[in-house]
């Protein structure tokens, strides 16, 4: 299967061929949910995937566990996609939550996934059509999918990292969530406030500028400032899918790949006994 690239443009999703899904990954903690947006107006022919229902699975550890494998080729055969259908998602957050499916996908070993640029914005702003009909799909047999665990990290290795000392080399623990609740001044839906001790604040917000990912230099001097490059760099974020977005952004900077802690914070901090940091410092042991 060939590699296609994280990236695509509104023009490239509207020249699209046979081969191509798009889904519609809109999603929201508050609000209208992404089902009501995707009812009222979506891009022709994207069928709608929820994340909590379709890229996840309920039990934990965390609020969005990955889904079992088997589930999720079940889910992408429902969903007409096959070997070589190259899967294009888009969502309204810059890219945050789409960035969860791309992910998903390769690290299952379908290579042929990529993000919208600037998402749904960008596709009404070029005056491209939208429309509320559903599309008609014919299921297919599932994929042979394969979870490559190398890309993803363990709780263990989470809290070496948080018993690190200051200035101790060792992979970077990055944390995707806004300042405010990186920082512990504000946590609307997990059980503490503040950050994973040892974890640095990577938001989301500043892989984007006018809600489109920056160029790839930019993003490359973005995240050596952090370390990248020189060390792994493990993502996280509140729940494991925000933290997708680090990982994309780490591909189109041409950086080493990182590993995501799925769980993320809303698995740390669920456990009393585990430290918990605030500020604007990472705050190692």
């Amino acid at each position: 299967m060939s590699h296609t690239h994280p990236l695509v443009d509104t023009r490239f999703v509207a020249d699209a061929g046979p081969h191509l899904r798009i889904a519609d990954v809109r999603w929201s903690l508050t609000g209208p949910s992404g089902w009501e947006k995707y009812r009222e107006g979506h891009i022709p022919g994207a069928v709608y995937v929820d994340l909590d229902r379709d890229l996840s699975r309920p039990g934990g550890p965390g609020r969005h566990p990955f889904p079992a494998t088997e589930d999720f080729a079940r889910f992408l055969g429902s969903i007409g996609v096959g070997p070589e259908t190259h899967v294009v998602a888009y969502d309204d957050a810059g890219g945050s939550i789409a960035a969860r499916f791309w992910f998903l996908l390769r690290v299952h070993g379908h290579e042929r996934a990529s993000v919208l640029d600037g998402g749904f914005q960008a596709w009404k702003a070029a005056g491209l059509p939208v429309t509320t009909d559903e599309p008609r799909i014919s299921p297919v047999d599932p994929p042979l999918l394969v979870l490559d665990r190398r890309r993803l990290a363990e709780r263990t290795e989470v809290e070496a990292i948080s018993r690190r000392k200051k200035g101790e080399r060792g992979p970077i623990l990055t944390d995707a969530r806004a300042p405010e609740r990186y920082r512990g001044e504000v946590e609307p839906v997990d059980p503490r406030a503040g950050h994973i001790p040892g974890a640095v604040n990577a938001p989301v917000a500043g892989n984007l500028r006018d809600g489109r990912f920056l160029p790839p230099p930019e993003l490359r001097a973005l995240y050596e400032r952090l370390g990248a490059g020189q060390q792994e760099v493990i993502a996280s974020c509140g729940s494991g899918v925000t933290a997708c977005h680090t990982l994309l952004a780490l591909d189109l900077a041409g950086l080493p790949p990182g590993r995501l802690y799925v769980g993320s914070f809303s698995d740390w901090s669920s456990r009393p006994e585990t430290p918990v940091a605030t500020g604007p410092e990472p705050g190692f042991g």
